[in-house]
C-alpha cells in the first residue's frame, strides 16, 4: 500500500469514528465474534455485498450509503448487548438475525416485543436508542464531543447529556437515564 492509499485510509477511518463512533473495522469484528458469525453471514444479514463488507471493514469505502443497512447495523449493536447480558440466547439471537436481514430498517425496531413494555409503553433502550438515534443525525459524534467541550465550563449536565447520547455507548446511556429519571 502506497503512502496516498495509506492516507485515504486513514481518512475514512476517521469519517467512519465520527459517523458511526468507531471504525467500522473494529465494530463489525466485534458483531463477528459477539454473535458467532463469519464475515460472510454478516454482510447477509446486513444485505451487503461480501466485497463491500470487506471494503469498509478495511477503510477503502468510509460510508454506509444506504440507511437500512445502518439501521441493521444498529440492531446487530443491540442483539450483541443482549446476547451479552444473557438477556437473549444464541438460538434466539439467530432468529432476531433471520428477522433483521428482513428489516427494510425500522420496521423491525418497532414489532419487536424488546422495544414496548406489557403495558404498552417504550422500553428504557428503546427510548434511549430514539434519543441517540435523533442527536447522531443532526451531528457527527466528533461535533457533538466538541460542543460538549464547548458547553462544559458553563453546563456541565448539558454537556455530559451530549457526550453520554451523542457519541457514547448504548448502556452508558441506559444508566444515565434511569439514574436522572429519579
Amino acid at each position: 500500500m502506497d503512502a496516498a492509499q495509506q492516507e485515504a485510509t486513514a481518512r475514512a477511518r476517521e469519517l467512519q469514528r465520527n459517523w458511526y463512533g468507531e471504525p467500522l473495522g473494529a465494530l463489525f469484528r466485534r458483531l463477528i465474534d459477539d454473535l458467532g458469525l463469519n464475515q460472510a453471514r454478516l454482510a447477509g444479514v446486513l444485505g451487503l455485498s461480501a466485497p463491500m463488507l470487506s471494503q469498509l471493514m478495511s477503510g477503502q469505502r468510509a460510508k454506509i450509503g444506504n440507511p437500512a443497512v445502518v439501521q441493521r447495523v444498529q440492531l446487530l449493536q443491540d442483539l450483541a448487548g443482549q446476547v451479552a447480558d444473557g438477556s437473549v440466547s444464541a438460538a434466539e439471537a439467530t432468529e432476531r438475525m433471520d428477522e433483521i436481514k428482513k428489516s427494510q430498517g425500522g420496521s423491525v425496531l418497532s414489532n419487536t416485543a424488546q422495544s414496548m413494555t406489557s403495558s404498552g409503553a417504550p422500553t428504557v433502550k428503546r427510548v434511549v436508542r430514539e434519543i441517540q438515534s435523533l442527536l447522531r443525525s443532526v451531528a457527527a459524534a466528533g461535533d457533538i464531543i466538541e460542543a460538549a467541550d464547548t458547553l462544559a465550563p458553563t453546563h456541565p449536565e448539558l454537556a455530559e447529556f451530549l457526550r453520554v447520547y451523542g457519541a457514547g455507548r448504548t448502556s452508558d446511556a441506559v444508566t444515565h437515564y434511569q439514574t436522572h429519571q429519579n
